[in-house]
């Protein structure tokens, strides 16, 4: 990326309806300094030479987070029940969510 002009009115105004931004032309400058600060950011990243950085998932050592999985007693299907906003004998009542035509 060799960019070294300042993005025009015209760019960012097509930057802004390809990102859905509903800008006022008062705020258009203002965006155009700034994209143009954040391209000339990656311009210098883009100068360092990381031919012998090895390619990682993550910047840091990753680890399962996760826990054991555990075998635990369920909970007695009458205790959930009472629970229930809505229940009739061993079921869960529901709102009825598709029509039938």
């Amino acid at each position: 990326m060799t960019q070294k002009h300042e993005l025009t009115l015209e760019e960012t105004r097509h930057i802004a309806h390809l990102a859905r931004l509903a800008l006022r032309e008062d705020e258009l400058a203002a965006y155009a300094t700034t994209l143009t600060s954040i391209l000339r950011y990656f311009e210098a990243l883009d100068a360092v030479d990381t031919s012998d950085v090895k390619p990682t998932a993550h910047a840091l050592p990753t680890f399962d987070v996760f826990r054991d999985d555990e075998v635990v007693p369920a909970l007695p299907p009458d205790e959930v029940m009472v629970q229930a906003p809505d229940a009739r004998d061993s079921y869960f009542r529901v709102p009825k969510v598709l029509d039938q035509e």
